[in-house]
């Protein structure tokens, strides 16, 4: 099922996401839910408090792109991003790594809006799967930016929040218009 994509300035986009303690139908619905949404979305990733949802939850699928990671290891072994996307992941642990590097970013509760976000350009990410278990994946590129992006997203973290100052001033009009809209 498609849900509605909350846009900011929603409360729950602030708020910090419950970890997931129990894996049970709704979640599993959900996760199955978020990523129809993303698809239909046209997004690479979405966090459970975009759908209204405040939990460490969130789905990225990155596998349109095969060239957009020079490396991905899942617990250790190589891996191609067909394999393991769409991910879904509860209650990340990240590890941030390898030189900052800015690129464009876009957030489906920011529809039209985009900025140039500096994100450190590798992760490893210890992340909780819907089968009890957990993977730890290492990776860089686009895969690693959108999982930082959906892990902001699950602490009330904003791709705004990491805006150079210049770039949130040029855009507090649009910020301006979107409460005013969905406030």
């Amino acid at each position: 099922m498609i849900r509605k994509i909350v846009f900011y300035p929603a409360p729950v986009l602030r708020q910090v996401g419950a970890r997931v303690e129990t894996i049970d139908d709704r979640v599993r619905q959900l996760a199955a839910d978020m990523i129809e949404t993303m698809y239909d979305a046209n997004g690479v990733g979405l966090a459970a408090p975009q759908v209204g949802e405040s939990l460490q939850l969130a789905v990225v699928d990155v596998s349109h792109d095969e060239e957009c990671v020079s490396y991905l290891r899942v617990n250790g072994e190589e891996k191609r991003l067909a394999e393991i996307c769409p991910i879904v992941f509860i209650n990340p642990r990240l590890e941030l790594l390898g030189p900052k590097e800015s690129e464009n970013e876009g957030c489906l509760s920011f529809p039209e809006l985009r900025g140039e976000i500096l994100r450190p350009s590798e992760v490893k990410a210890t992340l909780g799967t819907l089968d009890g278990g957990s993977v730890v994946i290492e990776t860089d590129g686009l895969f690693a930016r959108a999982i930082q992006h959906e892990v902001d997203h699950l602490f009330g973290r904003l791709f705004i929040d990491r805006m150079s100052s210049a770039r949130k001033h040029a855009i507090r009009g649009r910020l301006k218009e979107m409460q005013d809209h969905y406030g």
